[in-house]
């Protein structure tokens, strides 16, 4: 192992010249001082036209704002609440992408990467460290960058599995003490745990879960304690899932691939998620090209893919990244476990989402809004779950897909449905059944 030398985060990022291409490593893992001293870089006027990739970071996100236009241009590859507001306005940008295929625009050379961004565990005896919370499109990044700037932390967790790599793979050290950045866990309303109850019902025993974070994976998490064998395989987790863990109730047994261990490629939390797989092996933290594989996900029996919505329409098409022409989030992986849910034997993809907005809007629409892109296609489609009920859509023709949506909208929003499926579909509608 090369002799390790730190140098200061405003010399590192000396490195980065105009016009390159910088990648970050993603959520909690973001190196914060990293980013600060490209923000100061920016100032100094030395810079134009850096181009900055990233998937959901915690924290600020400095070098999006309008006081570095011409400077950087942040281009991610999903928007997270600290760019939203930047990339609606324009000041960022927003690249569409399956979330299995962000490592490929790397390895491809679609996406140049000049300088890669990571934050890494201590060094172990051996000369290795963890990417920690952060696999995903990052180890993709630190294979193609011309440098890798690391910030070695002891905060970070020594995680295992594609998160292990060799010190040499990294060409700059930055030393840093900060603790990770926590996203705390959503608390469900009452809403989400009818949702909760009504999703858990369609867990099997010994099904593989995959789900996202917010209130309503973790009213269904908390809805599962009377489950066995269940297996996880996802694209992330956060402490919503440790009690099951923790009780036995998540084993792995049943799974075909990793059995006994748990599959993710990024990982969103508190500091107890965090110290749970510092060096725990039942924890494989895997490049996103495995995660996200639908192959590799419907190898295992009895997937869960358990996804939300922005909106849906009464033919089944679901809308998750933008509101209208805003976009507000990104495809992520929903596609990727629909696609790897629906090749599982006895899989169910399923759609879990509130019938109507904070402000009153329901969220089964005749249509979907202007601008609103299709994610996750009414050819796709299989459950989807309201506070409501559950409907299961596939097979159905799309009057019976409308009857059956419109039983599980917003009472408020029932009779304006059904007005514009009549419309849509003809007076034959009135007569189906479901």
């Amino acid at each position: 192992m090369k002799p390790i030398k730190f140098v200061s985060a405003d010399e590192a990022v000396k490195v980065v010249k105009s016009g390159d291409h910088v990648h970050f490593s993603s959520v909690s893992a973001y190196p914060v001082i990293l980013g600060e001293a490209l923000a100061r870089r920016g100032d100094s006027g030395e810079l134009k036209d850096v181009r900055i990739h990233h998937l959901h970071t915690e924290g600020d996100a400095p070098y999006t704002h309008e006081k570095y236009n011409g400077v950087f241009f942040t281009q991610s590859f999903f928007v997270g609440a600290n760019v939203r507001k930047d990339t609606q306005s324009g000041w960022a940008d927003y690249i569409p992408v399956f979330l299995r295929e962000t490592q490929k625009l790397y390895r491809s050379g679609v996406l140049p990467c000049d300088v890669a961004m990571i934050q890494v565990s201590m060094v172990d005896k051996h000369g290795y460290v963890s990417l920690g919370t952060s696999v995903d499109a990052t180890l993709a990044a630190v294979e193609c960058a011309k440098t890798v700037i690391a910030v070695m932390n002891p905060n970070v967790p020594r995680a295992w599995g594609n998160a292990i790599i060799p010190a040499d793979a990294v060409d700059i050290w930055v030393e840093d003490d900060t603790p990770l950045t926590p996203a705390k866990p959503a608390e469900p309303n009452e809403v989400d745990l009818k949702i909760g109850e009504h999703v858990a019902e369609l867990v099997e025993d010994g099904a593989c879960l995959q789900m996202g974070i917010g209130a309503i994976p973790n009213a269904v998490l908390a809805r599962l304690g009377n489950h066995k064998n269940l297996g996880v395989h996802t694209e992330m987790f956060s402490d919503g899932l440790l009690p099951l863990i923790k009780s036995g109730v998540v084993n792995g047994l049943n799974k075909k691939y990793r059995r006994g261990r748990i599959v993710s490629t990024f990982l969103m939390g508190t500091k107890e998620l965090y110290d749970f797989i510092d060096d725990n092996p039942g924890i494989y933290m895997t490049d996103v090209k495995y995660s996200n594989d639908p192959q590799v996900i419907g190898k295992n029996p009895k997937v869960c893919a358990i996804n939300s919505a922005l909106q849906i329409d009464l033919t089944g098409q679901v809308c998750a990244d933008s509101i209208g022409t805003k976009f507000y989030s990104g495809v992520g992986g929903q596609i990727d476990f629909v696609d790897g849910a629906n090749l599982s034997e006895g899989g169910k993809a399923i759609i879990a989402m509130p019938s109507i907005t904070a402000k009153g809007i329901s969220k089964i629409a005749p249509t979907l809004t202007l601008g609103a892109g299709v994610v996750t296609t009414r050819n796709h489609i299989h459950y989807v779950v309201t506070e409501n009920g559950a409907v299961d859509l596939y097979g159905k023709s799309l009057q019976e897909r409308a009857k059956l949506l419109i039983s599980i909208a917003h009472p408020s929003a029932q009779e304006e449905l059904d007005r514009a499926a009549f419309e849509r579909f003809g007076p034959h509608y009135t007569a189906v059944n479901v």
